[in-house]
C-alpha cells in the first residue's frame, strides 16, 4: 500500500508521541515549553491531514481509521502525563471524562460500522469544537511551569478550558448516542 500525503501527516502525529513523552520527562527547565511545542505541532497535523485529504482528493479508508486513532492516542497520552506526573488533582475528573468518552465513542462507532451505519455517527461540529478546545487546554497545561513565578494564570486557563472541553465531550457523546439510538430503533 502506497501512503498518501495526508496519511504520512497522520502517521507523523503518531511518531511525535514518543518524542513528546521524552521531552516531557527531560530534567531541564525548557521541558514545559518543549513538550507544549511538540504537542502543538502534533495537534496542527490533525488539521493538516484533513485539509490535504480534501484538497488533494486523497481520502482513504486507512486515513479514516488512522486519523481518529492518532487523535485519541495523542490526547490520552498528554492527559495521562499531565495528571500523573504533575499530580494536578483538579484536572483528574475532566481528564477521565474525556478519555472515557473516547473509549465509548470508539466502541459505538465500531458497533455502528458492523451494523452498516457508521455514517450515522460521523464527527459532528460539537465534536470538532471539543477537539480544538481540549487541544488548547492541554497546550496550556503542558506549558505551565509550577516553578515559574506568575505562571498560575497559564494553569488556570488550561484547567478552565479542560472543564469546557469535558462539557463539550459529554454533549458530543450524547449527540452520537442519540444518533445511534435512533438508527438502531428505526431498524
Amino acid at each position: 500500500m502506497k501512503l498518501s500525503a495526508p496519511n504520512i501527516v497522520t502517521l507523523s502525529r503518531v511518531f511525535l508521541i514518543p518524542i513528546f513523552i521524552i521531552i516531557f520527562y527531560l530534567p531541564v527547565s525548557w521541558c514545559y515549553v518543549g513538550s507544549a511545542l511538540i504537542f502543538a505541532l502534533a495537534s496542527f497535523t490533525d488539521w493538516l491531514d484533513g485539509y490535504l485529504a480534501r484538497r488533494l482528493a486523497q481520502t482513504s479508508a486507512f486515513g479514516a481509521f488512522l486519523d481518529p486513532v492518532a487523535d485519541k492516542l495523542l490526547i490520552a497520552v498528554a492527559l495521562v502525563l499531565i495528571v500523573g506526573h504533575r499530580q494536578i488533582a483538579l484536572i483528574t475528573l475532566p481528564s477521565a471524562v474525556i478519555v472515557g468518552r473516547e473509549i465509548v465513542i470508539s466502541a459505538l462507532r465500531e458497533w455502528m460500522a458492523e451494523a452498516g451505519k457508521r455514517a450515522s455517527v460521523a464527527v459532528s461540529i460539537v465534536g470538532k469544537v471539543k477537539t480544538v478546545v481540549q487541544m488548547i487546554a492541554i497546550l496550556f497545561l503542558l506549558a505551565y511551569n509550577p516553578r515559574q513565578s506568575g505562571a498560575e494564570i497559564i494553569y488556570i486557563i488550561g484547567a478552565l478550558l479542560l472543564y469546557v472541553a469535558a462539557v463539550l465531550t459529554i454533549w458530543s457523546m450524547c449527540i452520537y448516542m442519540r444518533a445511534a439510538w435512533l438508527e438502531m430503533k428505526g431498524r
